[in-house]
């Protein structure tokens, strides 16, 4: 048996599990209920709730109390895999393609506002800006390009806004953020039986967030929010187990793993428009810099015998090929009385992926997406909001392939997904 045949084989299994962390859009939108009912238009301007502390920090200097509000929103996704084929060395890689590989998931939200004076206000934001959960079936005929991916980030963001006065405003926060990962992937060992790899990481960065809002007329208000980029340095285990392990090395493997990852920066520009008394209108747009994400760069190390053979496996380095994105919404909100509050809105988004990039770990596309909302005051100081998002995506391609090992996966995947939220604001 060709032993340095096998050793490559392992080494492109870590590869697998290693390298596709992010390969396609992960952003998530959920933090603010109240801008999930109008499709997020108007995020930058609307400064309607505590959850401005994301949406544009210079929107609290609108708040005249103080603001706590906390809430959450559940997503359910749901995916239809057709026309999938995968091959090993020419046989049919046998396998089940159920779709049905992303869990539903709740994702929290809470923001504090406190005004210090006429000019000053503070601010305390906990929220997920970035996200992404796959998790295929142990028989998934894709498996060596990604069994398991779960990826999380929790953000931390003190803010404080100053008011000009009565017209503009800005505000500032810096970020302290907290990515975790773990990457499974399950590869075929020539005919022989699996190699598994896992690799879990995370790492604490830092970032800020800064806007300014301005109210030319009464009846008018433009936001301008910008999200930096953040910087990761994870530090984990990566470890593999099976066929290939057990031949070379008498049972699983376990080292360390470093990985390089780049969350991107974002520009949010939103106008909020008071139509009259009932009628309240919102556009938006946010254009995000995916192409900072450049290319990702695995390092592994505490096995010798490997990296002293196989240079390629201290540095697995995978260009991403992504492209900078823009998302645009509309929204309107409708006043019903004091106590009632209805929403709705409208949003496209562009996915930074590629047919040619595009792997099973988010297999996404450009999505479309259709919002309702309502708000419920009924006392001057609570407010309950709900909103509920239908997403759906256009029908993508994936098309794998690792030569050295004889492995291709390819398949049409259609994603559609519920959203589901709600928060309340209390006042004191």
């Amino acid at each position: 048996m060709n032993k340095k045949l096998l050793k490559r084989a392992i080494a492109l299994s870590v590869a697998f599990a290693s390298t596709p962390l992010f390969a396609g859009g992960f952003a998530l939108n959920e933090q603010s209920v109240s801008s999930m009912g109008t499709g997020y238009a108007g995020r930058s301007s609307s400064a309607d709730d505590a959850s401005t502390v994301f949406g544009n920090p210079a929107g609290m200097s609108r708040l005249k109390q103080n603001e706590v509000s906390i809430g959450a929103t559940y997503l359910d996704a749901s995916t239809d895999i057709k026309d999938a084929s995968s091959f090993s060395h020419g046989q049919v890689n046998p396998g089940t393609n159920k779709g049905d590989m992303v869990p539903g998931i709740a994702v929290p939200m809470g923001y504090l506002v406190t005004p210090i004076d006429e000019h000053w206000a503070f601010g305390l934001g906990i929220y997920a800006p970035f996200g992404l959960v796959t998790d295929y079936e142990h028989s998934f005929q894709g498996n060596a390009f990604g069994n398991k991916s779960k990826i999380q980030v929790i953000t931390v963001q003190p803010t404080v806004s100053y008011a000009f006065n009565d017209k503009v405003s800005v505000g500032f926060g810096p970020t302290f953020n907290r990515i975790s990962g773990e990457l499974d992937s399950i590869a075929p060992a020539l005919g022989m039986g699996n190699e598994q790899v896992k690799i879990k990481g995370d790492d604490t960065a830092t970032g800020f967030n800064a806007g300014i809002l301005v109210q030319p007329i009464e009846s008018t208000r433009v936001g301008l929010t910008y999200h930096s980029q953040v910087v990761y340095h994870l530090t984990g285990k990566t470890s593999a187990s099976g066929v290939l392990s057990n031949l070379l090395d008498g049972g699983p493997q376990r080292y360390d793993a470093k990985l390089d990852v780049t969350t991107p920066s974002s520009v949010d520009f939103s106008v909020t428009h008071q139509l009259n008394d009932d009628w309240t209108l919102y556009v938006g747009s946010t254009y995000t810099r995916w192409s900072q994400l450049k290319k990702i760069t695995a390092t592994n190390s505490g096995v010798s015998e490997l990296t002293s053979e196989f240079a390629g496996l201290n540095s697995i380095t995978e260009q991403q090929n992504w492209h900078d994105t823009w998302s645009h919404a509309i929204g309107a909100a409708y006043r019903v009385n004091k106590q009632l509050v209805l929403r709705t809105g409208f949003s496209v988004d562009q996915t930074p992926t590629n047919n040619t990039d595009r792997s099973v770990r988010i297999p996404t596309g450009d999505r479309r997406v259709f919002s309702l909302g309502a708000g419920w005051t009924p006392i001057d100081n609570l407010t309950i909001d709900v909103a509920y998002s239908y997403l759906k995506e256009e029908p993508v391609k994936v098309r794998q392939s690792q030569p050295a090992l004889g492995l291709t996966y390819d398949a049409k995947y259609e994603n559609s997904a519920n959203g589901f939220g709600t928060s309340v604001t209390y006042r004191f």
